[in-house]
């Protein structure tokens, strides 16, 4: 008998395991199954008047949602789960742009970002929220206004798998392009390597603001790009222009971790200043924590 033990949900979520799957579809499914089933509380409760169904009570639950006429009859404790009582208009706004095919094959930053956008839409789903897409790189590829059906969810996933090209994104001219298409509130969820001037996309975030809108931004870049390795000789080639550069790890770790470090903290700064959540990732990061962030985000709106 095999004594391994057995596989959890954090590593069924694992990037390296999704990316060997063709099927965008099943994949956010996967995912957001197993997100959902792992939640010790439901992030939809709470929101709500309608009743929709019970579960059995975990240590730190919320007493007022208990069932005492259950008690009484089965000697245990129930929760009453509600319906989403307000529905939230998501925008899921995703970079394609060259430098977002950076990393090995289907472990692209693109193909997470793929990923998440898809799984969040599969969350939507479930929390009846209406889903619209925009995908940009140096314009806007293609827009998506948000509804709610099934057969508008399948296009957007139709959408985040196609294979395009992925011209270079040099200026933050469609993001305000993607703002002026968005003018009814929502929650705008921007999935990008966020290789802009700070100052020049913190304009375009307030731009979606001046819609009062309210942003989540999940900024997801590749190990090597956030981490030099420790050493060894390294080429490094810019995906939008081909221009490649090679270096000794050794010889520019220390200034390249500052100038990264600084560039991040200045992004954080900027959205802290503006009351935007900016979170960053890497392609071999679970994605269920990106999912937590959203329904921590929805959740502050009501």
């Amino acid at each position: 008998m095999s004594s391994r033990a057995p596989v959890t949900l954090r590593e069924l979520a694992a990037p390296e395991l999704l990316a060997s799957v063709d099927d965008l579809d099943l994949v956010a499914r996967w995912v957001v199954e197993g997100f959902m089933h792992g939640q010790h509380r439901s992030p939809y409760v709470g929101f709500s008047v309608d009743f929709a169904a019970h579960r059995e009570y975990i240590p730190g639950d919320d007493l007022r949602h208990l069932n005492w006429k259950l008690f009484a009859r089965h000697d245990r404790l129930y929760i009453k789960q509600y319906d989403a009582e307000t529905n939230v208009d998501l925008h899921l706004v995703v970079d394609i742009s060259g430098s977002m095919t950076v990393g090995e094959g289907a472990s692209s930053k693109l193909r997470y970002a793929s990923l998440l956008a898809a799984s969040l839409t599969h969350l939507a789903a479930h929390q009846r929220d209406a889903v619209g897409l925009t995908l940009f790189a140096d314009h806007i590829v293609e827009h998506h206004h948000a509804r709610g059906s099934l057969d508008h969810r399948l296009s957007l996933l139709s959408s985040l798998a196609r294979v395009r090209p992925h011209p270079r994104a040099d200026s933050v001219r469609a993001l305000h392009e993607a703002a002026e298409l968005l003018p009814r509130r929502g929650l705008v969820v921007l999935i990008s390597d966020l290789y802009h001037e700070p100052a020049e996309l913190l304009a375009a975030l307030d731009h979606f603001r001046h819609f009062g809108h309210d942003l989540l931004v999940l900024q997801v870049l590749s190990p090597l790009e956030r981490r030099m390795p420790a050493d060894g000789a390294v080429k490094l080639r810019d995906a939008e222009t081909g221009e490649v550069v090679e270096t000794l790890a050794h010889e520019i770790r220390e200034g390249y971790t500052r100038a990264v470090d600084a560039w991040l903290a200045e992004l954080g700064r900027g959205c802290g200043a503006r009351g935007i959540d900016h979170r960053q990732f890497t392609t071999d990061e679970p994605l269920d924590r990106a999912l937590a962030d959203y329904c921590l985000k929805r959740s502050q709106l009501f």
